[in-house]
């Protein structure tokens, strides 16, 4: 079965009605909400659906789209506005990373080797997708979709003043599998283009890499200038380095084939010229880093330490964190050599290595060193913290008789409520890639069930057999929405779409106005994050982490794995001290429901 074979019969994304989706809509809001906040809401919700109200006028438009021609889903316009539409910085905000596992004994160690071997396996993966033998992922049965895999190799985000888009292959401008043969490496803020692939196509072998990495180390062993090294600009607001792009163009040609170089390259090596203290550093190095060694733009970056620990940075807009995990473990699961061997490739010699300059004046110097001094200050103004359970993993929620995500969900909610002293707004991402086309779905995890879980674990007079039955039951309910997501009955991005529609065509359609239902208490209130959470579950793996969402969220990625439970928080540091005391709590949580679970089964 080839890559993309199954592409075209994957059944699409069923569409809700709109009653399901609002009636969905109110139960999934109630939770948060006073009875008065619920009555508004309510309200506004029946004058949404009334017959010829602006909710039937927004739904008949979406389904004469899902009904076009050539349309793969009725998200295909979601996706672009979500992801590209968004104008605030991607650095940090929006792009996430994953901290590979170290390399085992006996396996290359130092920065060089590990990059080398990175960047071999990377063109094997290639190599493999260009031929399509790459079989489709399978989950329980289930064919899931493979097309963001075309967005790993030569994609790059290019901004907009109003909207990005993307620059990739596998498009009318750019058909088929990219035919750049080169990378680029930054190195202290300098850029090289190295050609990985000979004239031929044959790849280059590893000693071949490791000789053309030492070069690109020798040639940028001096950092760059102050105000010289562009990738900073990547960090700015997306309409201001619109301007800033546009400019650097504008001012000599030079710079237009500079960006060509980059943008059109296979992915970015970062060689970083520091070892990370500790696992907390090495993952802030990855979020974020310094943006002069680093273009956030392009779909992925391979980031190597001077130790040689290892990541990946990523741009979130065409690909989600299960295309990055498979391409991870192809990259992790097999040595160096092996990835060489079997992409055919052989010596020959120093690879074409080419410095990447831009032509800057007074003012583009002044607004790269502008963009490095805010994205430092924005870094530093983020609070970050690692948390580790090396004897707690997903086989010993299930010896407790509980489903892996609802245990640690749970765990969340109840360190959220003695954290903060309530609950609040929680996004968990759910995988929805058996669809065509198919990507996420929203799933907002407080529950009536939920509740009552918390205030049975925060009630001294409640007894374990009073909180053993709220946790199963909060926990079966969790289970079952997160089911509903994926198999596409959820309220949130349909709801949201009618209101991107609205924006689009409202004049055209006779629905001038913003429906009230998207002011209400409700939809407010649901969409504020206090938690933003998130699993990407690889033993290759060893954190995966992305900043938080909004001024008081606490974003929450997770490595569940058998044998551990690692997570890596973020949030402004103007509430890094609740974080903290949430982490804390959320210690105290996972062994207060281990305790309480393992007394139940002994009971029985």
């Amino acid at each position: 079965m080839t890559t993309f074979a199954q592409e075209d019969n994957l059944p699409r994304v069923p569409l809700p009605t709109l009653e399901a989706s609002c009636e969905r809509f109110l139960a999934w809001c109630a939770p948060l909400l006073t009875a008065d906040q619920r009555a508004a809401t309510e309200a506004e919700v029946a004058a949404f659906l009334r017959p010829g109200g602006p909710g039937r006028v927004l739904q008949a438009a979406l389904e004469e789209y899902d009904a076009t021609e050539g349309v793969h889903s009725w998200l295909d316009t979601f996706w672009p506005y979500r992801y590209l539409g968004r104008r605030d910085r991607i650095a940090l905000n929006a792009n996430f990373f994953f901290l590979f596992r170290d390399p085992a004994p006996g396996q290359p160690q130092s920065q060089v080797e590990r990059a080398a071997g990175l960047i071999a396996g990377a063109v094997d993966y290639k190599r493999q997708l260009d031929q399509e033998l790459i079989p489709p992922v399978v989950q329980r049965g289930v064919p899931q979709s493979m097309v963001q895999n075309k967005y790993l190799f030569s994609a790059t985000r290019i901004p907009g003043a109003e909207q990005d888009t993307v620059r990739s292959p596998y498009t009318d401008a750019w058909p088929g599998p990219s035919d750049a043969r080169h990378i680029v490496v930054f190195h202290r803020g300098n850029v090289f283009r190295m050609e990985v692939l000979g004239a031929d196509g044959v790849p280059h072998s590893l000693d071949d890499l490791e000789a053309g990495l030492r070069a690109v180390q020798k040639a940028g062993a001096e950092p760059a200038a102050a105000g010289t090294s562009v990738g900073h600009l990547t960090t700015m607001a997306r309409a201001e380095w619109a301007a800033a792009r546009e400019s650097l163009r504008a001012h000599h040609p030079r710079n237009a084939a500079a960006l060509d170089d980059i943008e059109t390259a296979l992915f970015c090596v970062c060689l970083e010229d520091a070892a990370p203290a500790d696992v907390q550093e090495a993952c802030d190095r990855l979020l974020y880093g310094d943006g002069g060694n680093r273009w956030f733009d392009k779909a992925v970056s391979l980031i190597v330490f001077a130790d040689g620990r290892a990541g990946i940075n990523v741009e979130h807009c065409e690909l989600d964190g299960t295309t990055i995990l498979s391409f991870t473990d192809a990259l992790l699961s097999a040595p160096a050599e092996e990835h060489s061997r079997r992409s055919g490739a052989r010596s020959q010699g120093l690879p074409a290595l080419e410095p990447v300059l831009f032509e800057l004046d007074d003012a583009l110097r002044a607004q790269v060193r502008s963009a490095a001094d805010a994205f430092a200050e924005y870094g530093a103004n983020t609070a970050t913290r690692t948390v580790s359970f090396d004897d707690f993993g997903s086989t010993t929620a299930k010896a407790l008789g509980a489903s892996p995500d609802a245990f640690v969900q749970l765990a969340y909610q109840l360190a959220h409520q003695r954290a903060k002293g309530h609950l609040g707004a929680t996004y968990e991402s759910i995988a929805t890639r058996q669809w065509r086309r198919g990507r996420t779905e929203a799933m907002r995890v407080v529950t009536p069930e939920i509740q009552a879980f918390v205030a049975a674990m925060e009630d001294p007079a409640a007894s374990p057999d009073t909180r053993r039955a709220a946790f199963r039951a909060a926990a079966g309910k969790h289970v079952a929405r997160a089911k509903e997501c994926q198999a596409g009955q959820a309220p949130e991005q349909h709801l949201w779409e009618l209101e991107l529609i609205q924006r689009r065509r409202g004049a055209e359609l006779g629905v001038t106005e913003q429906p009230a239902l998207y002011r209400t208490p409700g939809w407010l209130t649901m969409r504020d994050d206090y938690l933003s959470t998130s699993s990407a579950p690889s033993e290759n793996i060893q954190y995966f982490g992305f900043g938080s969402t909004s001024s008081r969220c606490i974003g929450v990625a997770y490595v569940l794995l058998p044998d551990r439970f690692h997570l890596y928080l973020s949030t402004p540091l103007a509430v890094a001290g609740p974080m903290q005391v949430f982490a804390d709590r959320l210690r105290e949580a996972v062994a207060e429901l281990r305790e309480l679970l393992a007394s139940g089964s002994s009971a029985d």
